[in-house]
């Protein structure tokens, strides 16, 4: 049974289908039947319309996690087949200190969740190597026909140590990243006539936002998230 707050995340294949809500709807019931019964509620919603050309940039995504942290809490996918096979994706996921629960799979919480996640962001990167593997040796068969290979990949090494190093300090740097998550909020909240720190704050729990512990935000703790994203 269901319980705590959740922000749900949906992707659909083209903007055709994202305009029609083709497969959006049966996304949308899959997370109500998995949610059925229970004290939960779905505190937000993104839907990423992906195309063929951009399958890889997923802004809803990065939305929807910054989303969870601020609130506090889950992801819900409906379906993780096809997303197992996605390394970026998964990697993301592991990533991004959010506890996330796909509705096609037994539900995990804590430690043995975040495991599960490592563990398909395992198969997905073995899968991916697999089939780079396979790649290469069949270019190395078409060149030895006589094929030719345009296009030099020599700083493809230099690419992929930038990527881990971002990784890496995105995932040392929690602090840091809620309070980039609560700027955007906290802006909105400025803009709508909150001139005071006691007064953000006050809108923030208003909006049901808690603390990086769970609690009530006071002036004190606004200056401190401020001060971070500066």
């Amino acid at each position: 049974m269901a319980n705590g707050r959740y922000v749900s995340y949906y992707r659909v294949s083209t903007g055709r289908q994202g305009r029609s809500g083709l497969g959006l709807e049966a996304q949308e019931q899959t997370v109500r039947d998995r949610l059925n019964g229970g004290d939960w509620s779905i505190v937000g919603t993104f839907t990423e319309i992906e195309t063929a050309t951009a399958k890889r940039v997923r802004p809803e995504l990065a939305k929807a996690l910054a989303f969870c942290r601020v609130m506090g809490a889950k992801l819900i996918v409906a379906n993780v087949s096809r997303l197992t096979r996605d390394p970026d994706f998964m990697g993301t996921l592991v990533a991004a200190d959010v506890e996330v629960e796909f509705c096609d799979l037994p539900n995990t919480d804590g430690p043995v969740g975040k495991f599960m996640l490592r563990q398909m962001l395992s198969v997905a990167e073995l899968e991916a190597g697999m089939i780079a593997e396979r790649t290469r040796k069949a270019l190395a068969a078409a060149k030895a026909r006589g094929v030719v290979l345009g296009g030099n990949r020599g700083n493809l090494a230099v690419h992929n140590a930038k990527g881990r190093e971002v990784s890496l300090q995105v995932r040392q740097d929690q602090a840091a990243r809620r309070s980039a998550d609560l700027a955007p909020i906290i802006a909105e909240i400025r803009a709508a006539g909150a001139t005071s720190l006691r007064q953000v704050a006050d809108a923030l729990n208003a909006r049901g936002i808690p603390t990086a512990r769970g609690g009530r935000w006071s002036a004190v703790q606004v200056q401190r998230v401020l001060a971070r994203a500066a």
